[in-house]
């Protein structure tokens, strides 16, 4: 009971960010403390417990048994601390903030929110994009659409959509060049990105696993977004997603020389911290997207 009444907050947050970081320096960083602090916030704890929780060792500290079964429970205890003031400020009035890739954000939600409005209309929507995942412990974000496998420990997942990818470019330049008649007319043109694996996946697929992308210059754009602006202005080939190109495509912007569409196995997901499954305004945007997006697995 002694213990309880004394308990060290402050020295078990310090522990808790020199454990994720496994250095008293970076932990410092994040704090805004410098390392003498943080050393001396680790010691209380230590002589606290009677028991040391790192191994000092040159430019280098690592947990002792103790505290490798301190850290987890620690963190835990301070997601959910944070998520009890978190769920007492909001509501289901509150802001919604989601984070998505620039070209899932503005190809297909971005142009669907408008219903999500209509149906909660006290939601506030606050869309980020950004091309890294983000970290919830530290981004005040609430939900998130991430590509990938799923498998991110300590998360709610949904998968939203699957995509796949061919080559794509403007009618004109394929007129320009007499054609593109096989796959292996698409080398007599600019690539983006040469780099992605994506390259390599399709042309194996189309029956030209040798095909060397390895000496063309590494053009990288970064999203499917700017690489379909850049190839719709006549510029390259670049590899979309048909499921997300359609308009352009029937418009006559974009031409896709062939049927062949490859996937890598991955999706986009809505992805939530599992212990904010049940907050009001997650709830919702999680319903709207059952209802919006025909493939939405629970």
């Amino acid at each position: 009971m002694k213990m309880a009444r004394q308990f060290p907050l402050n020295a078990m947050r310090v522990f808790d960010a020199a454990a994720r970081h496994g250095s008293f320096t970076r932990a410092g960083e994040e704090l805004g403390m410098t390392q003498t602090a943080v050393s001396y916030q680790i010691k209380l704890l230590e002589d606290l417990l009677g028991e040391p929780l790192f191994l000092r060792r040159p430019r280098q500290i690592v947990l002792t048994e103790v505290g490798q079964r301190l850290a987890p429970r620690v963190g835990e205890a301070f997601s959910i601390l944070q998520d009890a003031f978190a769920s007492v400020l909001e509501d289901a009035e509150g802001t919604l903030v989601i984070s998505s890739t620039y070209t899932m954000a503005s190809r297909w939600l971005a142009p669907h929110l408008g219903s999500f409005h209509l149906q909660n209309p006290t939601v506030a929507v606050r869309l980020l994009t950004d091309q890294t995942l983000v970290d919830f412990s530290r981004e005040a974000v609430d939900v998130a659409i991430r590509y990938g496998d799923g498998n991110w420990p300590g998360l709610a997942t949904h998968r939203l959509m699957e995509l796949t990818f061919t080559p794509m470019l403007s009618p004109a330049l394929a007129e320009s060049v007499g054609g593109i008649d096989r796959p292996e007319d698409l080398l007599k043109l600019p690539i983006f990105d040469p780099t992605d694996p994506w390259w390599a996946q399709w042309f194996a697929e189309a029956g030209l696993p040798d095909v060397d992308l390895g000496a063309r210059p590494h053009t990288y754009l970064g999203t499917q977004t700017l690489e379909a602006d850049t190839v719709m202005g006549g510029h390259g080939v670049a590899m979309l997603s048909p499921e997300l190109y359609a308009d352009d495509i029937a418009r006559g912007r974009l031409y896709q020389p062939f049927d062949i569409a490859c996937n890598d196995g991955k999706a986009h997901w809505l992805v939530y911290p599992e212990s904010r499954r049940n907050v009001p305004k997650i709830r919702l945007f999680r319903n709207w997207l059952r209802s919006e997006a025909p493939t939405f697995v629970d």
